[in-house]
Order: structure tokens, then C-alpha cells, then sequence
């Protein structure tokens, strides 16, 4: 199985995101932002946290625009898989692979700390190890985390079953307690908490372990 990982001027998580993909069995490459083609036979690329360009605009508009989303893009229009977290869902939504929005935390202050999530459908490889309805708690560390979308889209989502997960108490604002969301084709997901840093028991917690667990075990199949 193989793997990027895409690095911007900001990244912070990038390595994080490499490390829980390397134990989950994957060959991982990092791939700098101003390369205009990704590795061939790819099966996933992974858009991780930080503050990509500084933020300076919006949080992932710049980066939407680098020479290799491009290519990310393409990659997802052959039916290739994409994770972006963190500050990798606002890349996905700026550059419309995901819908919606990720605008300032409703508190007006940046959030760092451990929440509890609902696991809201088992359909697709990044939640198949999970059980519907499963309580897990993964890290939050962001600034600009609530998502948001107009009233048909939360209702396209909810009849599709493309909510990922849910926050049990909601620390941003996120309209109808969203943390993550699924493409229609269920291969890109969008989600603001780190699983990463919940991969191994020296993180002091363990169960994001199961998100890179369960997308290996796909991505095997497949």
C-alpha cells in the first residue's frame, strides 16, 4: 500500500500523519507543495494539519490553490482515496472535494484538548474497524474548526449517510455537532479532530488507532 503526504510552508502534522500511516502498514512518501505530480500507483494522499501559507487569506484557500492540489485533485477524480485533517478538511473544502465551510470556532478561541466523538456510519474505510454509535475520544487542536453548510446541504449529508462522525459536545459551534464528513463516493474524508495523535499508546490513547487500521484493511482488500 502506498502513500503521500503532502507538506505546505505551515504544516505541523505532517510527520504525525506519516508516522500512524507507517504503522498502519503503508509506504509513505512526503510530497513538497510546489511538485506538480504525485508518486505513480498511489492509493491514498493525506492532507494534514497546521497552518498552511501562515493562513494569511483563509485557512486552506492558498493551499487549494498550490500545483500539487492539482494533482490531489486528479487523483481523487480517478477514484483515488484522500484524508485531510485539520487543517487538511479546510484544504479539502476550499478546494470543493468536500462541501461546506470551516469557519472561526464559535468561542472566538483557539481549542486544544480531547474530545469525545460519536462514530455516525461504519460505510466506508476510514470507519469500517469502528461500531455505529461508537464513543471514542480523539485531540482537537484548532482556531478555525466550526464547519458549515447551508440547510440542503446537512440535509444531503444526512440522507446519504456522509456524516463521519459527531461531536457529544459540540467545542466549536459545528453545525449539527459535524467532525468529519464523507465524499459522495465515500474515498475522501474531511474531519477536524487528529486521529494521529491518538495511534499509539505512547500518546496515552489509543483509539484513533482503529481509523488507520480500518483503511489499511480496505485498501488491502481492494
Amino acid at each position: 500500500m502506498k502513500a503521500a503526504v503532502l507538506v505546505f510552508p505551515g504544516s505541523n502534522c505532517d510527520r504525525d500523519m506519516a508516522v500512524a500511516l507507517k504503522r498502519a502498514g503503508f509506504d509513505v512518501q512526503m510530497v513538497w507543495h510546489k511538485d506538480h505530480d504525485l508518486p505513480s500507483g498511489l492509493d491514498i494522499v493525506g492532507v494534514p494539519g497546521g497552518f498552511s501559507y501562515g493562513d494569511y487569506l483563509r485557512c486552506g484557500a492558498i493551499a487549494a490553490n498550490s500545483p500539487i492540489t492539482k494533482a490531489l485533485k486528479a487523483h481523487v477524480e480517478r477514484g483515488g482515496y484522500a484524508l485531510g485533517i485539520c487543517n487538511g478538511f479546510q484544504v479539502l473544502t476550499e478546494s470543493h472535494l468536500l462541501p461546506g465551510a470551516l469557519l472561526r470556532n464559535a468561542g472566538i478561541k483557539y481549542i486544544c484538548r480531547t474530545v469525545a466523538l460519536r462514530v455516525e456510519t461504519t460505510d466506508s474505510a476510514f470507519t469500517s474497524r469502528y461500531t455505529k454509535g461508537q464513543e471514542i475520544g480523539i485531540p482537537i487542536a484548532h482556531h478555525d474548526g466550526n464547519y458549515t453548510a447551508d440547510e440542503d446541504t446537512i440535509a444531503m449529508l444526512e440522507a446519504e449517510g456522509r456524516i463521519a462522525f459527531r461531536y457529544l459536545d459540540n467545542p466549536n459551534g459545528s453545525t449539527a455537532d459535524i467532525a468529519g464528513v464523507l465524499s459522495d463516493n465515500r474515498r475522501v474524508l474531511g474531519m477536524m479532530p487528529h486521529p494521529e495523535r491518538a495511534a499509539e499508546p505512547a500518546h496515552g490513547n489509543t483509539d484513533g488507532a482503529a481509523f488507520f487500521a480500518g483503511l489499511a484493511d480496505a485498501l488491502v482488500t481492494a
